[in-house]
């Protein structure tokens, strides 16, 4: 049996008196897509770097690619590719300078570095360009160079954080094509996110919050785990009167905002339907549609930080 990438239990990490990462688990199988998703300040970064070897955990650990995350964290860092949210590049040099800069952090040497430089000036798209400097290069230009220098020691588990924070959709696309090639050359990528679409491209997730992890599955599974109950989405003539009007409802589970419409969620929707028109009409807002639609994981991300702001309500009235 394949040893996880990931294997790592009670990992907590405080700074003073905040708890920035609270004795979350995790565990990704090798050659896989994991994603670790959640808004920003809910722990991210911060579990990446412990993960990473480069932040040390106040309490827990465990192993990354067979390395002791607290004891072997020198060691580790050779075995893993890391790239960072700004992209880990130094600006001020060329293309071709950060190529050999990094290429002399991994010990990539002689014939293998020639080779790995030119793949990554493929990869990127900037063969030819080696000279510009990194500065002057367009965010989808940085986001591609960063990747190629994170691999260019072709590391067997890669960890990205925030990899398409601030890049144009066009980029974010073609980024997580590339993610998808390198998964099917075994490599394990460890990606964290906070745009749920991205997610949906993830062979397993974890989802944190508050610097928790509060679920754990495919996407498909905590679709369905999470968003049992039928949602409806809802376009009308006044949203936030609407949701004013609505989060209330008894015969609704849970209301958001999505977008210009609203994601109305019912334990039975025969019995919801007919509340729904009639708390709307009392209050003269004009219903232009309610269709029933498949859960997306942001509403089953909704669905489960309502569930534990409830369970926390009731424990703590």
């Amino acid at each position: 049996m394949t040893a996880p990438a990931v294997d790592v239990k009670g990992l907590t990490r405080t700074f003073d008196q905040f708890v920035a990462v609270d004795h979350i688990d995790l565990h990704v199988e090798a050659g896989t897509v994991f994603g670790f998703l959640g808004p920003n300040g809910a722990g991210k970064s911060t579990t990446i770097r412990m993960l990473c070897g480069i932040l040390r955990p106040s309490a827990g650990g465990g192993t990354v690619g067979g390395f002791d995350i607290v004891h072997q964290a020198e060691q580790l860092k050779s075995h893993i590719g890391y790239m960072s949210q700004r992209f880990s590049l130094y600006e001020d040099l060329t293309v071709g300078e950060n190529l050999l800069f990094f290429a002399g952090i991994y010990s990539v040497r002689g014939a293998q570095r020639s080779a790995r430089i030119a793949w990554a000036l493929e990869m990127a798209g900037l063969r030819g360009r080696e000279h510009l400097k990194t500065a002057d290069l367009a965010g989808g230009w940085r986001q591609r160079l960063a990747l190629g220098c994170a691999i260019l020691h072709e590391p067997p588990i890669l960890f990205l954080d925030e990899p398409t924070s601030g890049v144009d959709p066009a980029s974010r696309r073609n980024f997580w094509e590339m993610i998808g090639e390198l998964s099917s050359r075994g490599i394990t990528v460890f990606v964290t996110t906070h745009y749920m679409d991205e997610a949906e491209h993830c062979d397993e997730l974890a989802l944190i919050y508050g610097g928790q992890v509060v679920a754990t599955g495919s996407p498909v599974t905590l679709k369905r785990r999470y968003m049992s109950r039928a949602l409806l989405e809802l376009d009308c003539s006044d949203l936030m009167g609407a949701y004013a009007v609505l989060k209330n409802e008894p015969a609704l589970s849970g209301v958001a905002l999505f977008g210009s419409t609203l994601h109305l969620i019912a334990a039975d929707e025969a019995a919801a339907r007919p509340a729904i028109a009639a708390r709307l009409e009392s209050h003269s807002i004009i219903v232009k549609s309610l269709e029933r639609i498949e859960p997306s994981l942001e509403d089953a991300f909704v669905a489960i930080i309502e569930g534990r702001s409830a369970t926390a309500g009731a424990a703590n009235p």
